[in-house]
């Protein structure tokens, strides 16, 4: 599988962080869909707590991953000028007002026109926030990386993870939420991913410097892929099958299949990272 595995606070940092991102925009706009139902959407705002709390577990990993969490603060010294930099500040930024926005709300202090707003800036700062993240690993010297595939399973991320993690926080809430618009989403999403893992496969073949070939780096890249895509495909059918059956999704039922969109989701970062090298001396293809 590669040595992606060593990278782990960075596995979970980016996929719990753009699964967050996805449930902040559906929990919001359930929130905002609740207007003339206050309770509602004070259930819906206690239930966020769980987005923030992922989040900071995400942040955490990434403080981990620089050796020692003194080191944090110097990750911010280049932003602008720096893709990592930019991550960070993007990052921060969109946990601080979220974050910030969300203990606000909770305590019944935001007026509702406010929270629309805010909430709002929230939504856009997270999708820069990823943005951000698929700067980070555009290395025109790493070729497995620098690639639309990067970007586009990034925001991919977003779209299989993030909905049915806000349809659990809705459920929790007890706000009634089929989200049969947000599960095709997630659906088309799956479908994309599937296209994007077999012109990745392609495209990884093509590609060698005079040291090593990137096929080399990861070779079971089409086994673990499809075990990802199966991981993924059983996470939906825990939300998609009630919805067939004209039911609204139960809250175990929502979990689970989370959990199992996540482990796809990481299965499938830890072979990104796995992927990683560099030109050397020359790259073919």
């Amino acid at each position: 599988m590669g040595n992606g595995w060593h990278e782990w606070p960075l596995v979970l940092f980016t996929v719990l962080g753009q699964c967050v991102v996805g449930g902040l925009i559906v929990t919001g706009l359930g929130w905002m869909a609740c207007s003339d139902d206050r309770a509602g959407q004070q259930r819906i705002v206690r239930s966020m707590f769980f987005l923030w709390l992922v989040m900071g577990i995400a942040f955490l990993a990434s403080v981990m991953h620089l050796g020692s969490p003194l080191r944090a603060f110097n990750s911010l010294n280049r932003v602008g000028a720096s893709a990592l930099s930019n991550e960070i500040a993007s990052g921060s930024l969109f946990f601080a007002v979220g974050g910030i926005g969300w203990l606000v709300a909770v305590i019944g202090k935001m007026p509702a026109l406010l929270g629309k707003i805010w909430l709002i800036i929230s939504m856009v700062l997270g999708i820069l926030f990823i943005w951000a993240m698929t700067r980070v690993y555009q290395i025109d010297t790493v070729p497995t990386w620098y690639t639309g595939y990067t970007t586009a399973s990034f925001f991919l991320t977003a779209l299989t993870g993030g909905p049915i993690f806000g349809a659990l926080l809705l459920c929790a809430a007890r706000i009634p939420f089929k989200g049969t618009v947000f599960a095709s989403l997630s659906i088309v999403a799956l479908l994309v991913s599937a296209a994007v893992m077999l012109l990745q496969g392609a495209h990884i073949g093509t590609v060698q410097s005079s040291v090593q070939q990137a096929s080399a780096l990861v070779p079971d890249y089409a086994v673990i892929q499809i075990c990802r895509l199966g991981l993924l495909a059983l996470g939906l059918g825990c939300w998609i099958c009630p919805l067939v059956r004209r039911q609204s999704p139960h809250l175990i039922s929502l979990l689970t299949g989370w959990v199992l969109i996540v482990a796809g989701e990481v299965l499938g970062r830890v072979v990104f990272y796995g992927l990683h090298m560099t030109t050397g001396m020359a790259v073919a293809g």
